[in-house]
């Protein structure tokens, strides 16, 4: 393929993603721009995202490489990161639901802040255990600092055996 791949991938994707938001608001009664109804804002954000990545898709096959410090081609998948941040995901939704399949009750959002901390930073190549933790302390403080002290969602915090 001539062109900028990446872009027109983006392209593709924004233009998919956008029709797929304006198909599914379609259902819904649009109304007028003085009167709008529920599906007004998602079918008009959903045309807007499409056509802006028409037009991205579009100068893909106009750009040169002007300008860029990449020849603009698709490199490998990222296999590792694609895993362990998809992985870290559900650890963090094990941990706050629980498992009741295997009897695992939830952990709570402490533990699974920190899990889902250690377990995202293996997705890079260069796991230091002491930055990870504090990283992993900061941000389920801060988890619990929001989420519980400040917008008093009932999550709950610790385990419960």
């Amino acid at each position: 393929m001539r062109g900028n791949q990446q872009d027109f991938f983006a392209g593709l994707m924004f233009s998919v993603a956008g029709g797929a938001f304006a198909w599914g608001a379609r259902s819904y009664p649009i109304g007028t721009a003085a009167r709008m109804g529920p599906g007004y804002f998602p079918q008009l954000l959903g045309l807007l995202l499409a056509g802006l990545g028409v037009i991205i898709a579009l100068r893909a096959f106009m750009a040169r490489g002007e300008g860029s410090c990449a020849d603009g081609r698709i490199g490998a998948w990222g296999w590792r990161p694609l895993v362990f941040i998809l992985l870290a995901n559900l650890v963090f939704g094990a941990c706050l639901g629980g498992l009741p399949a295997i009897g695992l009750p939830p952990l709570g959002l402490i533990a699974g802040v920190v899990l889902l901390t250690l377990v995202a930073r293996l997705a890079d190549g260069e796991f230091r255990l002491r930055e990870t933790l504090m990283l992993a302390g900061v941000l389920a403080f801060m988890s619990w600092a929001t989420f519980v002290l400040l917008l008093k969602l009932p999550l709950p915090v610790w385990p419960v055996f």
